[in-house]
């Protein structure tokens, strides 16, 4: 009896409620019992699932990579013990997919350890070294796991190890800076690396001053091109032009560009890579083009002119009226005037034995004695 109502119970009633109440319980202890079955039955036969279970993954990957290759047009590589990788018409099996088709430029590749040990490879930004020299690392790894790769042709000398240093990135957690971190893995591939690899290097040294930063780079090829050293199959993008000369001094290196056309102030950048060097980098155009303001632009092309034409008294920018005029502004690259510097300078040129001194060194005492004058 409740405040309100009174209630009534029959025996089927109960009965019905203590079945429903236990159910989940016997659910839980059914599913349970069930599942300890299964494992048991599994578990008899685990050796034969894991082998099946192998197959189909090993058919799964086959399949797929014959049917890419079937879809997109590889070719099938010949995979040797020799040192050359030649490619004929190599393509980036990503980067080809994301753009419109019959868009991408396909381009060749040729590495040896002997006449064709460095590819420097000049250009402007956003022309496609970056891509060139992935895609040759990706066609590499391809064929040495069994895949048809993306060009009409292909020979591969099997690479022991492939080392890329591309990108930029900070390590802020342990402190180091973009250059360090770059540092620290091209010390990895210097030490590491041997005959037999393949190294992708995509601007070394673009972290630090330029003359350091060239000074590494020089330093870096030079290391890499012995063959009592490394003396492996590299390709090294870079920004620096000077680095051009190598072709003339170390043997195995070889000039690469890639083809820009230009229209009025507009650059197109046709993606083929050729023998020969680039003239310029298009700085000034590409950082138009990713929308630079127009006045930054116009003042960068005024300052590199006058760079470029060796004219050190660079030029104000127009003032208002209103205001005063400033001194000047300080050119980086003017003399100082002290006569006590230079004749220290002089007498230190009189006294170098220039016979004796590599490119490198010659390039860090012009940097000193450049410094030393512009200090006075």
């Amino acid at each position: 009896t409740l405040s309100n109502c009174e209630r009534y119970v029959t025996q089927e009633l109960k009965e019905i409620e203590d079945t429903i109440l236990g159910a989940e319980e016997k659910v839980i202890d059914l599913e349970y019992k069930i599942f300890c079955d299964v494992r048991s039955s599994i578990a008899s036969q685990v050796n034969r699932i894991k082998r099946t279970a192998g197959c189909i993954a090993e058919i799964d990957v086959l399949c797929s990579l014959a049917e890419v290759a079937d879809r997109e047009n590889y070719c099938m590589p010949e995979v040797n013990n020799g040192d050359k990788i030649e490619v004929t018409d190599g393509r980036h099996p990503v980067v080809e997919k994301m753009l419109d088709e019959g868009s991408f430029v396909p381009n060749d590749v040729l590495l040896d350890t002997d006449e064709n040990r460095i590819a420097v490879i000049t250009g402007p930004n956003m022309a496609g070294k970056s891509t060139y020299m992935r895609q040759t690392a990706l066609i590499v790894l391809m064929a040495q796991i069994g895949s048809f790769v993306p060009a009409s042709k292909a020979v591969i000398g099997i690479a022991d190890r492939i080392f890329t240093r591309v990108g930029a990135s900070d390590d802020l957690a342990s402190g180091q800076s973009t250059f360090m971190v770059e540092m620290t893995e091209v010390a990895n591939i210097l030490n590491n690396a041997t005959k037999r690899s393949l190294i992708i290097l995509d601007e070394i040294g673009r972290g630090t001053s330029t003359f350091d930063g060239l000074s590494i780079a020089w330093s870096v090829i030079e290391f890499i091109s012995d063959k009592q050293k490394i003396g492996a199959r590299t390709l090294f993008a870079t920004h620096y032009h000077e680095l051009t000369e190598l072709e003339n001094k170390i043997p195995g290196v070889k000039n690469y560009c890639v083809l820009v056309k230009e229209k009025g102030e507009d650059i197109i950048f046709l993606r083929k890579i050729i023998r020969g060097k680039a003239d310029e980098s298009y700085g000034v155009e590409v950082a138009r083009l990713a929308g630079v303001p127009k006045p930054v632009i116009t003042r960068a092309r005024e300052i590199l002119e006058h760079i470029e034409s060796g004219n050190v008294a660079l030029k104000q920018p127009k003032q208002n009226k209103h205001k005063k005029n400033s001194e000047g502004q300080i050119d980086l690259f003017a003399l100082n005037s002290n006569m006590k510097a230079k004749d220290e300078v002089a007498n230190e040129i009189m006294n170098l034995d220039v016979t004796t001194l590599t490119p490198l060194d010659a390039i860090n005492i012009l940097y000193k004695l450049q410094q030393k004058i512009k200090l006075g």
